[in-house]
């Protein structure tokens, strides 16, 4: 073969791999891994679940959605929320919201907040009552009592009477369960208990000690005397009578 015929050669194969160079698709970059999931945000998963407007703007004006957000992300404890639909507060007497002050809306807002996790079928276990945000769980003040059947989960708090209709979220931290009545705590809503009865009186002294017992509590000298005086008086004043009488 030739000097040309060699160079000729070699010029076909640079051109091909110059060719072949060009060519060769770019390989996409790996995607990054993803990372750790966010923070729970309990008003996030009421907003996505939708038919829960006026509990979240609660939620948020009374602050309990903060309360709920720092305890689910920075303890362990995890939470249990009955959340009430729109048609839930739509349901309640005219004014029952308008009638609470702020410390009682949120108290009213934390009567639905359990500071546990609690799956449907712990339900089934569970001690009543049950011991919410709200605070104490005594008569008359703020109970909650759970009762099963099957899987049905029945709620009461004296006033209301509702039940689970549903599961809205859970994931072992957080149950969010829909419930189709507002909770309504008895400390808020119920009748006052009624008022112990007073303590009874001390009995009075009576009128006759008060008499013979002097300033100091002892018997008053002077009026025993002068009661003494009386009686010899009469004794002597019957004996001259007597003896009048005889001499007649």
């Amino acid at each position: 073969m030739t000097r040309k015929q060699h160079f000729f050669a070699f010029s076909l194969v640079l051109l091909f791999l110059l060719h072949c160079t060009n060519t060769v698709v770019a390989q996409p970059a790996a995607a990054p891994a993803p990372g750790p999931p966010g923070p729970t945000n309990v008003t996030k998963v009421l907003e996505k679940a939708g038919q829960f407007t006026l509990f979240i703007r609660l939620l948020k004006a009374t602050s309990v959605a903060d309360q709920i957000d720092h305890q689910l992300n920075d303890t362990n404890n995890g939470m249990t929320l009955f959340a009430p639909t729109d048609n839930a507060f739509s349901s309640l007497s005219s004014g029952t919201l308008n009638s609470l002050n702020d410390q009682e809306k949120v108290a009213l807002i934390q009567f639905h907040v359990i500071p546990t996790y609690v799956s449907l079928s712990q339900f089934q276990t569970v001690s009543n009552p049950l011991r919410t945000n709200a605070g104490d769980s005594s008569r008359f003040e703020y109970p909650l009592n759970v009762t099963t059947f099957g899987n049905s989960v029945n709620i009461s708090s004296g006033i209301t009477n509702t039940s689970v209709s549903g599961t809205v979220y859970t994931d072992g931290q957080l149950a969010v369960y829909q419930v189709d009545k507002v909770l309504l705590p008895w400390d808020l809503f119920g009748a006052k208990p009624p008022a112990p009865a007073p303590a009874p009186e001390k009995p009075k002294k009576k009128k006759a000690d008060a008499v013979a017992d002097g300033p100091d509590g002892k018997v008053d000298d002077s009026s025993a005397m002068s009661l003494m005086n009386n009686i010899k008086n009469a004794v002597v004043f019957a004996h001259a009578i007597a003896a009048v009488i005889f001499l007649l």
